[in-house]
């Protein structure tokens, strides 16, 4: 370790997917260049208010885009693509590579969000080595995992071979014949890999994780036993069990209607590729199939993770346009929920249970099996490629210590090991492997304008706990109330009556006019007056604030609207009467058009310029 530093160095720094699940994204820097692998998103959890999409922090990657050379996409799973589209506002990648199947459904994305011509796709096939800058020459290994065309892959650096699993199963029995290469796995094992990063996700999860046909047998089950139609919701990615529920309804005679945007995209480009193999006349559209006898119909649906615009979800609630649940129907979960989204999915199916449904989910009926390898798995990739050096990814905190655990029970030193978190600068040379440094980490929130600043998201939190109290005013050139304040509660719970609220405010905006005035109109000559409107609305909000906490005891966010002779205020006093819960009209930030930029969050809507006005005497008389 001592002579570490002079030696040549590559740098691994991951950004997201380490102690978490979803948005992994993982960069590898050697002298002046970078390369990228994958670019997940994330999905929001609950205290996320308004909250589209999560994606790791990209700071490091605005600040060097000069470096980037290049993108190695693993696979086409959004928590390894479903970022680029809004990564692509804010900077290029020269070219990305990876599987066919993921290129389809990528190219689709940057199409839709304006972005593709920002990078050049490039599809590769198995065994297939590109060169990305001068220092840098990637091998697509295929692996079996729970969507078609995955792949590990082999980085060849100036100071070694990295191996990066990607996601992946030992699955000997794939449902679309193409197999493991552990051939090639071992062969770089034979000749020395300097270091592995491998899937953690069933790091706790003993034995072997069964194939994707073991499935079948079961779904086989479930699908015979219905005598109504079937709704089956599942991963639109999931191609390989998207094939084995096409291959049962077509041995069972029904015909199949696909429901959901991302469901029918996957199918499709899967079809063009080969992956999943049944005739055309197997569809029908959803109009022709509500006239077929119910006990011909299979319909396919998005929705497994109980997400809100989600086709299930809106049929559960009774919102779909064309699906209403019947009696009789089976409705077939053939998905687990991923952490965060338990509630969701068990929400969804209540719903479904109190419209009749008769509604199969759970891990003991065997209709859903994991993609990620168990611990037999991870020690077969660790043994097969005899990595120097070692570093679980792609899992929560107590997953990566796990699979480190098991590296160290296979020989791997502990001193060659590291369990990293987002941002870590991990430096890796011939001879050794640390933690060095930290680069900006943590979470981007995106919603319909674009990325939303954590300030926003803790107001849009205190207004979803407390609500919002809304007082408007107008002020005269000499310091005076023009008018009585308006006051205006919502989401406010208070034992203080309204009036009596109502008088303490204008009383304390009185006291503040009359007390500071002269701290905010400075007097030049008898002609001329200077006003500092802002400073005045910001010292009225926090003394209204300080108000609110003492005589509600919670803490609502405040709205100061303040109106002067010379400005017109963004909300007049009648305009606030009709603002509606949660104060929709009355926006605290601006919004962004893309989610390159974020905006300075205000406390409060500002009427009045970021400026000092003078008022003459004369005319304010």
């Amino acid at each position: 370790m001592t002579n570490q530093k002079s030696k040549p160095t590559l740098k691994i720094i991951p950004l997201g997917g380490l102690h978490e699940i979803g948005k992994n994204t993982c960069i590898f820097e050697y002298n002046d260049e970078i390369i990228l692998l994958d670019a997940g998103l994330a999905f929001p959890n609950d205290e996320m208010h308004g909250i589209n999409i999560v994606l790791p922090d990209m700071t490091y990657l605005r600040e060097n885009r000069h470096k980037i050379k290049g993108m190695i996409v693993t696979h086409g799973h959004e928590d390894h693509i479903g970022g680029l589209p809004y990564h692509l506002k804010q900077f290029d990648i020269p070219v990305i590579y990876g599987p066919r199947l993921a290129m389809l459904l990528l190219q689709g994305k940057l199409e839709e969000a304006g972005v593709a011509d920002r990078t050049v796709l490039h599809s590769v096939m198995p065994r297939q080595m590109v060169r990305i800058g001068s220092h840098f020459m990637v091998e697509y290994i295929r692996n079996t995992h729970s969507i078609a065309d995955s792949f590990t892959v082999a980085i060849h650096t100036p100071i070694g071979v990295l191996i990066h699993t990607g996601d992946f199963k030992v699955d000997h029995t794939p449902v679309d014949g193409e197999f493991f290469d552990f051939q090639r796995l071992a062969e770089h094992g034979e000749k020395g890999v300097l270091c592995l990063l491998s899937d953690s996700t069933n790091a706790e999860v003993p034995g072997h994780t069964p194939s994707e046909r073991s499935v079948y047998p079961n779904l086989d089950r479930v699908f015979s036993q219905a005598a109504g139609r079937i709704l089956v919701t599942t991963f639109a990615s999931s191609v390989h069990r998207l094939q084995i529920i096409l291959e049962l309804a077509q041995k069972q005679n029904r015909i199949v209607s696909v429901v959901g945007r991302s469901m029918l995209n996957v199918i499709a480009h899967a079809r063009n590729l080969g992956y999943i193999k049944c005739p055309d006349n197997l569809f029908e559209p959803l109009h022709a199939a509500n006239h077929l006898p119910p006990e011909k119909v299979l319909i396919l649906t998005t929705g497994s993770q109980g997400e809100p615009m989600a086709a299930m979800t809106r049929i559960a609630n009774g919102e779909h346009r064309q699906l209403r649940i019947r009696k009789g129907d089976t409705v077939v979960f053939s998905a687990n929920p991923i952490p965060g989204n338990t509630i969701a999915v068990v929400n969804t199916i209540d719903k479904l249970m109190i419209l009749g449904a008769n509604v199969i989910y759970g891990r003991d009926k065997g209709i859903h099996v994991s993609g990620h390898g168990a611990q037999e798995d991870q020690k077969l990739m660790l043994s097969l490629t005899r990595p120097k050096f070692f570093m679980p990814v792609h899992g929560e905190h107590r997953m990566l210590v796990q699979h480190a655990k098991m590296s160290h029970a296979m020989g791997i030193p502990p001193e060659n090991t590291v369990v990293t978190n987002n941002g870590d600068i991990v430096e890796l040379t011939e001879d050794g492997i640390s933690i060095v440094g930290k680069v900006p980490s943590g979470i981007e929130l995106v919603d319909n304008s674009g990325v939303v600043h954590h300030e926003v998201m803790k107001q849009r939190q205190q207004m979803a706990d407390d609500g919002v109290i809304t007082v408007a005013a107008a002020v005269s050139a000499e310091g005076k109330l023009l008018a009585k304040p308006e006051l205006h509660l919502r989401g406010v719970v208070s034992t203080v009556e309204k009036s009596l609220l109502h008088q303490l405010v204008i009383k304390t905006i009185e006291r503040i006019l009359r007390e500071r005035w002269t701290d905010f109109a400075k007097s030049f000559d008898r002609e001329q007056t200077e006003i500092d409107w802002v400073g005045l609305q910001v010292q009225i909000e926090a003394d209204l604030e300080r108000l609110t906490r003492r005589e509600l005891r919670s803490r609502p966010m405040v709205v100061f609207l303040l109106q002067n002779p010379g400005e017109t205020a963004v909300k007049s006093v009648e305009a606030v009467k009709s603002v509606e819960p949660p104060v929709k009209s009355v926006q605290p930030v601006k919004s962004v058009e893309a989610p390159v930029k974020s905006v300075e969050p205000v406390k409060s809507v500002q009427p009045v310029g970021r400026r000092r006005t003078r008022t003459t005497a004369k005319a304010a008389s």
